[in-house]
């Protein structure tokens, strides 16, 4: 156990970290060159594309320090964006260092500041890294002065770094036998392992990957899952290097995997305690909690007949993240489909991303929303995931949304539009605070359905692209909340009703009417787009009748003949309307939907 050492990356997205990652691999010559590539540990084509790390991964490496032993390295790598961070805080709990990367242009962002508390609150021992030194816009003593007074390091424990042309990597694995405390544990205890990440092979099942703090396990031991209560044989187990390399046994300190043939992953959680089924453990590993999802939209198939086939692509999907969670659910206007919880708006375009490259499954996403609470008049607790689940306003006491902090750090000229941006949004400042003479952190009380839309996007496009973003739920309040009803001919189009803040309701309606009545076609009768908030209609539009020209025909005569004409057409036109039902292209539907990002 002396000669092992666990650790992790802590960044902002986009700081380097996979960059660096590569350069470990290929010092440590875990990877041969024949097979290096770019972001190496990067799986997916949609993590290449977007540079970004979507799934932590791990690999075990070698190196020969300088004092001539040969040590074990356990790289385990974490996603940097903000709507992973539960996966973050398990694979923090695995390790006892962290290598924490900084971009030597952009300095320190908001994750890193949040991982970096993970990772304290962990007793993880630090090591400061600057990222990209090489580059020519990199202000290496401003951005190690940062650290500094971030980490309250000595200058000296700083290395400077660059993944690209590989400067400071030998000094990155010497620090990490020097600084970093080799696992502490008793491979006499009982079997306590944690579980810091699952992935799902079709031909093996669910693998999940470990970290055993105490005892060995050894190949086919009977072992239980503690949280879920399930009790497995350990077919295969072994480390984890650019393949899978089995061994018969594992001891206390090393990082490996095990299949058991479990083809359910909700049967295999993230940051569950594995112990063997005969001589369990005394207690699980403290920090287990169900991933709760934060945002929900409702997924239809363009087509209804591909519904089974949406089903099977979504249960294959969530054996690779078991963060995804689906319920079937119909909609009038959509048909059947399945209402979907995700972690964030990024774990919602990766999904519909991966959906369309993984399964060819094109589809529909409904407007996202977050999670409410609703009271009854009888003290009924309820809780709201699409607008249709809301009580009528005579039952209803009261709904509460839930609410985030939310910490943003950007350059002091762009404070004033960043605050306009939130009290836009219904924010509360709660502090702000300079980090150096360039670089200020704003808190915010906001609600989640706030933020769920467009919110980054627009924050990115005000500081163009100085300022981080990072937030944490903190609880639910009391909000005057109405639904929104978008009828046609007064028919309510279930697809497009949403629950907005009673201020924004007016606005918004307008805006919807607005647009529907750009992208529906025109019919041989007039259509009435309203918005309504209960009876009360609040916005309204009209696309007037296509009109077709019956008097063509009657040239000169009388002019009784082209009156008869005329009302014949207005008796139809009537009937018409009586019995006429407006279709709503899905084109239209995606448009609008992209209204409620402007919105």
């Amino acid at each position: 156990m002396k000669k092992i050492r666990n650790f992790c990356v802590i960044a902002h997205i986009d700081h380097g970290k996979s960059t660096l990652s590569d350069r470990l691999l290929e010092r440590t010559q875990t990877i041969s060159q024949r097979d290096m590539k770019n972001q190496a540990l990067d799986d997916m084509d949609i993590e290449r594309e977007r540079g970004i790390t979507i799934k932590s991964h791990a690999i075990q490496m070698y190196y020969k320090h300088t004092d001539g032993e040969t040590y074990t390295y356990n790289l385990i790598d974490t996603p940097g964006h903000v709507d992973f961070s539960y996966e973050v805080s398990r694979s923090i709990a695995a390790c006892e260092g962290a290598l924490l990367l900084v971009d030597a242009s952009q300095g320190v962002q908001a994750q890193t500041i949040s991982n970096l508390y993970l990772a304290i609150e962990h007793d993880l021992e630090i090591i400061p890294i600057l990222n990209k030194v090489d580059m020519e816009s990199a202000m290496v003593e401003e951005m190690s002065d940062q650290i500094i007074d971030l980490i309250g390091c000595d200058k000296e424990d700083i290395i400077l770094a660059s993944g690209k042309t590989g400067i400071g990597i030998e000094d990155i694995l010497s620090a990490i036998v020097d600084r970093i405390p080799a696992p502490k544990g008793d491979p006499k205890e009982p079997l306590q392992a944690l579980i810091f990440d699952s992935m799902f092979n079709s031909f093996r099942g669910v693998i999940a990957y470990f970290r055993i703090i105490n005892g060995v396990i050894n190949k086919g031991d009977d072992i239980r899952f503690v949280n879920t209560g399930k009790v497995y044989s350990a077919d295969e187990i072994g480390i984890l290097q650019l393949n899978q390399v089995p061994k018969n046994r594992l001891e206390a300190g090393n990082v490996g995997y095990v299949i058991t043939g479990i083809k359910e992953s909700k049967e295999i959680k993230v940051g569950d305690t594995i112990t063997q089924d005969k001589n369990p453990c005394q207690s699980a590993i403290q920090g287990f909690e169900e991933v709760k999802p934060m945002v929900f939209a409702g997924i239809y198939p363009i087509d209804n007949d591909d519904f089974e086939d949406l089903r099977d692509s979504l249960e294959k999907l969530q054996l690779n993240d078991a963060s995804l969670v689906f319920e079937p659910e119909t909609s009038i206007a959509l048909g059947f489909g399945f209402r979907c919880g995700f972690l964030g708006m990024l774990h919602l375009e990766i999904i519909q991303e991966r959906l369309s490259r993984e399964f060819d499954q094109e589809v529909i996403t409904t407007v996202p929303n977050v999670s409410y609470n609703a009271y009854t008049k009888r003290d009924e607790h309820l809780i709201i995931n699409t607008p249709a689940d809301l009580p009528e306003p005579t039952l209803l006491d009261r709904v509460e949304e839930p609410y985030i902090k939310a910490q943003i750090i950007t350059k002091p000229e762009y404070i004033g539009a960043i605050m306009t941006l939130c009290m836009e949004k219904r924010g509360e400042l709660l502090n702000q605070t300079y980090l150096t003479t360039e670089r200020v952190e704003l808190s915010f009380d906001l609600p989640l359905a706030e933020i769920v839309f467009d919110f980054y996007d627009r924050l990115k496009s005000i500081t163009r692209g100085y300022a981080s973003f990072d937030y944490a739920p903190t609880d639910y309040r009391a909000s005057d909340l109405v639904k929104l009803d978008i009828k046609l001919n007064g028919d309510s189009v279930d697809a497009l009703s949403s629950l907005v803040h009673r201020t924004k309701a007016d606005s918004f309606g307008r805006q919807i009417c607005k647009r529907l009545k750009e992208l529906l076609p025109r019919q041989q009768f007039m259509i009435a787009i309203q918005a309504a908030i209960g009876a009360k209609i609040i916005a309204r539009e009209t696309i007037s009748a296509l009109r077709k020209d019956v008097t063509a025909k009657c040239y000169g005569g009388d002019i009784t003949r082209k009156r008869k004409l005329l009302e014949k057409q207005k008796k139809g036109k009537k009937k018409m309307r009586q019995i006429g039902t407006v279709q709503v292209p899905q084109k239209a539907f995606l448009e609008v939907l992209k209204l409620g990002d402007n919105g």
